[in-house]
């Protein structure tokens, strides 16, 4: 699993995407979300502005990803 460290928290699924290279752009990160092909905890998510916090773990494209939180 791998691991994307975040500075503050929450922060929305959409921008995690994009920021972290997962999707290409923010409206890529969103129709991603909207196709239901991203997982948050295990479950199928569909609101782009959905509030991540360090401990979740995003999954997406067979890849699993685990929110941290990081020195401020």
């Amino acid at each position: 699993m791998k691991e994307i460290i975040i500075n503050h928290e929450p922060v929305e699924l959409y921008k995690i995407l994009k920021f972290e290279a997962i999707a290409s752009s923010g409206g890529e990160a969103k129709i991603m979300i909207e196709q239901e092909q991203v997982l948050v905890n295990g479950e199928i998510e569909t609101r782009k502005r959905k509030k991540i916090m360090s401990g979740d773990v995003i999954e997406t494209q067979g890849v699993a990803y685990r929110i941290v939180l990081g020195a401020e």
